[in-house]
């Protein structure tokens, strides 16, 4: 009797021992989009998040946090506890850009997040209303120099890459183009289809069937060479030489996540972009897999800061 009331408080400690040392994930993750549903980063995850579960052995639940480019969102991420549960599929805006536009912003990207991989990079379309009787960027350029009517754009936030391309269209092409800031791509594109914007720049992910079924004009891709999906349309840089805008995607994690548990959101992420449905379900739309390591994507978002806070600093953008 004496033995089994010395041992009865070392029993009772005894089944919290494993849930201490239980392997990641042990619950849900949530995957956070810095926009409301529809939009091109909320396609990207949801094909992304069923193979993660898969392979993580637990849900991978997406959290629409929409708002201010993709900063909002970006910056709950990086204030999360590091441990794994809470990742973002961040964006150009909320990562390379934001900072430039708001020196008060609250987060530093590679102070307080940590890189996992880049997930796509893809291209955009110079599209307009067909009310708008341009057919080219040449003869957009001259109507917005001389027709007397102000054109505007649709873009999905503030420092997001729709935005950077029209800033870097007016500053290039010397015109004068109104920017009109939605809260994602999925507004925006509605707002465009529906008249209410002249034009925009628009991720192939969602705005490919539009040009197909005429409810848009498709006049440029934004990327530096022509894109495969619509090889007829010509580069802006055909007309304007040097223009390049291309948007990306990518997870990242709050800084301090245990290397461990970063090397296994990026393994099965990896394992994702490389799945055949999901490659094929990409490029179909226009966007390439990148599936970078870590330390490759952290560099790139260094190079990507850098190049956007020339434009943001000679075009004198404002998050408003």
């Amino acid at each position: 009797m004496k033995k089994t009331i010395t041992l009865l408080p070392l029993l009772l400690f005894l089944p919290a021992l494993p849930l201490a040392a239980q392997p990641y994930p042990a619950k849900p993750v949530r995957l956070v989009v810095p926009f409301p549903p529809g939009g091109p980063t909320d396609i990207v995850s949801r094909l992304m998040a069923p193979k993660m579960a898969e392979a993580l052995g637990q849900q991978v639940i997406v959290d629409n946090r929409g708002g201010a480019g993709g900063a909002i969102g970006t910056e709950q991420v990086a204030k999360s506890a590091p441990d794994g549960y809470t990742i973002i599929m961040g964006t150009i805006g909320g990562l390379a850009v934001a900072k430039s536009l708001n020196p008060k912003l609250g987060y530093d990207t590679l102070r307080d997040l940590a890189p996992i991989t880049q997930s796509v990079s893809v291209t955009s379309v110079l599209v307009v209303h067909p009310s708008v009787p341009a057919k080219s960027v040449k003869e957009l350029l001259a109507l917005a120099k001389n027709s007397g009517k102000k054109l505007n754009y649709a873009s999905s936030g503030n420092g997001t890459i729709t935005h950077l391309a029209g800033e870097l269209l007016k500053l290039m092409g010397k015109v004068d183009i109104t920017h009109v800031a939605y809260k994602g791509g999925a507004p925006a594109l509605v707002a465009l289809v529906s008249g209410e914007v002249d034009m925009s720049y628009e991720n192939t992910l969602i705005i490919t069937p539009h040009i197909k079924s005429g409810k848009v004009r498709g006049l440029a891709v934004t990327s530096a060479k022509r894109s495969t999906l619509l090889p007829q349309l010509p580069t802006v840089a055909e007309t304007l030489p040097g223009f390049s805008a291309s948007g990306w995607y990518g997870l990242l994690a709050p800084a301090a996540t245990p290397k461990p548990v970063i090397a296994r959101l990026h393994t099965e992420a990896v394992k994702a972009l490389r799945a055949p449905d999901v490659v094929e379900k990409l490029s179909s739309q226009g966007a390439e897999p990148v599936a970078s390591t870590p330390e490759e994507f952290a560099a790139f978002i260094r190079s990507e800061t850098d190049k956007w806070a020339n434009l943001v600093k000679a075009a004198n953008m404002r998050t408003n």
